[in-house]
């Protein structure tokens, strides 16, 4: 019989399947890719990924946070207080995976694709 690997209590087949479980879906990597080169607040998430809705955005933060890879941070006693998003360091070592898939979606859009104005 195989042998599946274990993180947190959860059993995976592979490497591919634990890391996806991580990251996959449609906006865990993009909510990444917009905390790679600095911290954000919610707001600022929001207007960058302007097509995923608050509870969705929400969500993911949260999973992302559970997982160790965003830190969530909040300054201040009393509204309004602050909520600042970033990547833990085992965040960051997603940073090249996250390079390597831009890359490859400006490789398809090139060769398959074309650029449009937002709706």
């Amino acid at each position: 019989m195989g042998k599946n690997i274990e993180l947190n209590g959860k059993n995976y087949p592979c490497t591919v399947s634990l890391a996806m479980d991580l990251v996959g879906g449609k906006w865990k990597s993009v909510i990444l890719y917009h905390l790679k080169d600095e911290e954000k607040r919610y707001n600022e998430l929001r207007k960058e990924i302007h097509a995923i809705t608050e509870m969705t955005l929400s969500l993911q933060l949260k999973q992302l946070e559970e997982s160790g890879l965003v830190s969530r941070n909040v300054y201040g006693d009393k509204p309004p207080i602050k909520v600042i998003y970033s990547l833990t360091d085992f965040g960051k070592t997603f940073i090249p995976a996250l390079e390597a898939i831009n890359n490859w979606g400006h490789l398809v859009v090139k060769e398959k694709g074309g650029v449009v104005e937002a709706k």
